[in-house]
């Protein structure tokens, strides 16, 4: 089978959905499958919407299955039409709801419904889907009343740390069993370490995680470490770090930036608590990821995340924007026996978890039986 994946930007990019497409080229070639790598430049929504008028089609020649990234949308609502091979989504987000979760004016309105009004249409013009949540495929169901595409869930995985716990560029990082995670959760006792993992934008919360920790009682210790880029939305992260400063707790907070695989697993060794208070959250693979080392999530209860974190048990689910929720979760896991539970409970829900292997097989599988 001859696949032409189409993806936004740089298929490099750490994030989870660039993740996926990366781990989904691997798969499809080692079942044996040629696939081709279709990279459209990030630009302005607009800009996007001019690739219409090129002929983007001509780029598959000879391909079965022309399978898209759905952040890809404005750059193929009408260039799809002239594709006479089926065409797949590959759906990690739907770029109407993150709208809706950011702050804005009647400008930022008015462009919510331009991109409504575009991403409904792209969507009723494919043939199938691959969703990566029920969240994704429910939301998408809601937009287009009701006739969204065919297709599977196959939601990511948080295992691809699990290759490099025993190898030297991860710090020889132990095994994640129960002793550890207990052994670990005894140390929270003198501070309580904090991940926030993710590009920081105002979709995924960081100002209300903030929030949280700046409300807890004085005699609860702890450190945040923001690991992910800044520069995606400089003026919200401009915004964050004043809030940090009259809070005053500068020294409390620290931003490590991006970081490659080996030094994010090696912080989520040390830490306690993976927390993404997201607005919207179409998976949540980093609290996942943060589940595999016993970390503890308090995920947003929009979106993906319910789909695998038991609120109470093995995390926390918060509404978008609740800091009173977020400070009731962290004085929680300040009780060591607490968080050493529920840190047992987090690392034995990723173990049932599907691995990326076991997902993208699905996916693959989905793409050679469609007609």
């Amino acid at each position: 089978m001859d696949v032409a994946l189409v993806v936004a930007g740089d298929p490099e990019t750490t994030s989870g959905g660039f993740a996926y497409d990366r781990l989904l080229v691997d798969r499809l070639r080692d079942r044996g499958h040629a696939v081709d790598v279709l990279s459209l430049p990030r630009r302005s929504y607009a800009r996007h919407l001019l690739d219409n008028l090129r002929p983007l089609h001509r780029r598959h020649p000879g391909h079965d299955v022309v399978v898209q990234d759905g952040l890809c949308h404005p750059s193929l609502v009408g260039a799809n039409r002239r594709l006479d091979v089926p065409v797949v989504a590959l759906l990690h987000m739907l770029r109407t709801e993150a709208e809706a979760a950011a702050s804005g004016g009647w400008s930022r309105a008015i462009r919510r419904e331009v991109i409504r009004r575009v991403e409904r249409r792209y969507l009723l013009g494919v043939d199938a889907a691959v969703y990566n949540s029920r969240a994704t495929r429910d939301r998408v169901e809601a937009l287009v009343g009701g006739d969204a595409p065919e297709g599977i869930v196959a939601p990511p995985a948080g295992d691809r740390f699990d290759s490099t716990l025993d190898t030297a560029t991860a710090d020889h990082l132990p095994e994640i069993d129960e002793q550890t995670v207990r052994g670990r959760a005894r140390e929270s006792a003198e501070r309580l370490e904090v991940v926030f993992l993710g590009n920081v934008v105002e979709r995924k919360g960081l100002d209300v995680l903030v929030r949280g920790l700046a409300a807890l009682d004085a005699d609860i210790d702890w450190r945040l470490t923001v690991v992910g880029d800044p520069t995606v939305e400089p003026e919200y992260v401009r915004r964050v770090q004043q809030l940090i400063d009259r809070e005053e707790i500068a020294d409390r907070v620290v931003f490590a930036g991006r970081l490659p695989d080996a030094a994010v697993a090696a912080t989520l060794r040390d830490v306690h608590v993976v927390a993404m208070p997201s607005r919207y959250e179409p998976y949540g693979i980093a609290s996942l990821e943060g589940m595999c080392f016993g970390c503890v999530p308090i995920a947003t209860t929009n979106g993906g995340p319910p789909e695998f974190v038991d609120d109470g048990d093995s995390g926390f689910l918060v509404d978008p924007g609740d800091v009173d929720g977020v400070v009731a979760a962290l004085e929680g896991l300040a009780d060591p026996g607490r968080l050493a539970a529920m840190g047992v409970a987090a690392r034995r829900t990723y173990e049932r978890q599907p691995t990326w292997e076991e997902s993208l097989d699905r996916a693959v599988d989905f793409l050679e039986d469609l007609p």
